[in-house]
């Protein structure tokens, strides 16, 4: 298979979306992948300054979900969407981040279970984690290198997601540490399969060194919060600290939706990516 994708030169988005980002936002369509039979959209947020600037390079987030990201026409719930470049921008030009490249990774819908999963549920199938997470670092990563001016190393790499993109950043992140440095997981859905991303955290031999962004909101339903309050336990006693190289929060009155993640975007992007 061919991993060109097609780039495509409509703007990205409505109308109505401001122009200056808009011209930001590249869209890659079709990915083909040699592991997947899937092939992937993805969509690349360049900072404001990314033309001015021809030297300069920048760190990168992968982020799942790509749809929900960027553009409210595509976004799960039609309008609803992380508002995740007017957000960067605005903390990008008044230096609360450092600026960042932003790669939003399109789910393929029916088939998004079963690439976000790390293991197979027997009901609900699923457990592809790992063919999804080669293709991000062994090809998406690398194309995504070669086309756009990125920062080198795993220092300048980080990786995100809510929900099950949320169990699989945690998982992806826990198992390529040379990759990724930086870790958002909001929401994460840590009940997969009896809880198995915390067997993952229970396997670790030496800490690695990742920044992790862990959150949930009160109102996600009675699982959620001591899910979450049990992988910050896992993840503290493997030698993270809160507020240190753990950010963890619980938001009183947040529910699983894109509403409630892009209130986190901002305070997320100040944690892991703090003005150099």
């Amino acid at each position: 298979m061919s991993t060109n994708p097609i780039i495509t030169d409509r703007p990205v988005g409505p109308e109505q979306m401001h122009g200056a980002l808009n011209s930001r936002l590249r869209k890659h369509e079709q990915f083909a992948s040699t592991l997947l039979d899937e092939k992937h959209d993805f969509i690349v947020y360049m900072p404001p300054m990314y033309d001015a600037e021809q030297d300069r390079r920048y760190p990168v987030l992968y982020m799942q979900d790509g749809q929900n990201l960027f553009d409210p026409e595509t976004s799960f719930i039609h309008g609803k969407y992380w508002r995740m470049g007017e957000t960067a921008d605005e903390l990008i030009l008044s230096a609360q981040i450092e600026p960042l490249i932003i790669v939003g990774v399109y789910n393929t819908s029916s088939h998004r279970i079963n690439e976000y999963t790390p293991v197979q549920d027997k009901r609900l199938g699923g457990g592809q984690a790992d063919a999804y997470g080669q293709m991000l670092v062994e090809e998406l990563k690398p194309f995504v290198e070669h086309t756009y001016r990125t920062l080198p190393g795993a220092d300048n790499c980080g990786m995100g997601g809510s929900s099950l993109g949320g169990l699989v950043t945690m998982y992806l992140g826990l198992r390529y540490t040379w990759v990724f440095s930086k870790l958002c997981a909001m929401s994460p859905s840590v009940w997969w399969r009896g809880r198995a991303l915390l067997e993952t955290v229970a396997q670790i031999q030496r800490k690695p060194d990742l920044r992790i962004w862990l959150d949930v909101g009160i109102k996600e339903g009675q699982r959620a919060l001591p899910d979450a309050r049990a992988l910050k336990t896992a993840l503290v006693g493997k030698g993270w600290e809160v507020d240190r190289d753990l950010a963890y929060s619980e938001i009183p009155d947040g529910e699983h939706n894109e509403v409630a993640w892009a209130q986190r975007v901002a305070p997320m992007l100040k944690f892991l990516y703090p003005p150099r």
